[in-house]
């Protein structure tokens, strides 16, 4: 299995490349670039969610609890004196942190659900429409954020699958296939459980025929072919 630096920089270079593609193109702006590339290297920490000492489980739970707890302090902060609130903000934090982290370690196994191609089309599918319906983005933007994440997801796991195996030898490690799968009979009922998610997720989704549409579209490519080398080395080439 790779390790957390190894999902990191994977996903950070493939999402970078790719984001520099549709960005000088012109089929995203500036910030939509940005957002790209960290919902791509995100994508790339996502699939360890499900291991109990894992970097981005830690990461993700402390920030988790700082959000909830400034949260709570927002809310009540009218309400309560000041000693209170700082109970308030304390409490809070170790509910989450420490509560709700250890039973979301309890009920997670590493290399379940989580960690498969059909939990992280759940979570892509989702950011399309966090980011439509929700945050008002336009749709293009929308479903390019949700395959960026997808796609760091993908790079994970692609990453662990290769990591199982042994090119010295040229064998497979016990670990080969526990990575990139898409169904696990132990956990058919879960796994049902995601396909129908899914289904509903790509029936509530913004119109993906427009997106292709605007994907199919020559101009921008044409675009993007015309400023693809250094102008000196073009010159030289042709």
């Amino acid at each position: 299995m790779a390790n957390f630096n190894t999902h990191l920089n994977g996903a950070f270079a493939v999402s970078g490349v790719m984001a520099l593609t549709v960005y000088k193109a012109g089929l995203i702006e500036d910030s939509g670039f940005l957002l790209c590339v960290a919902l791509g290297t995100i994508g790339g920490l996502l699939p360890d969610l499900d291991s109990d000492n894992s970097t981005p489980i830690k990461l993700g739970f402390n920030m988790a609890s700082f959000v909830f707890a400034f949260g709570l302090v927002m809310h009540w902060r009218n309400d309560l004196s000041l000693v209170a609130l700082m109970a308030l903000w304390l409490a809070g934090y170790g509910f989450m942190r420490y509560i709700v982290f250890h039973l979301f370690t309890s009920i997670t196994v590493h290399r379940g659900i989580i960690h498969s191609v059909p939990y992280m089309a759940v979570l892509g599918l989702g950011m399309v429409s966090l980011s439509y319906y929700v945050l008002g983005n336009t749709l293009t933007a929308s479903w390019f954020f949700g395959l960026f994440l997808f796609g760091g997801a993908m790079v994970h796991l692609a990453l662990d699958e290769l990591y199982s195996v042994n090119l010295m030898g040229m064998k497979m490690k016990r670990s080969a296939g526990t990575a990139m799968k898409f169904y696990q009979h132990k956990d058919k009922w879960w796994y049902l459980l995601l396909y129908v998610l899914i289904a509903l997720l790509v029936y509530f989704a913004p119109p993906v025929t427009e997106f292709w549409q605007q994907l199919r579209d020559p101009a921008p490519w044409a675009q993007l072919k015309v400023g693809i080398l250094p102008a000196l080395l073009e010159d030289y080439l042709y």
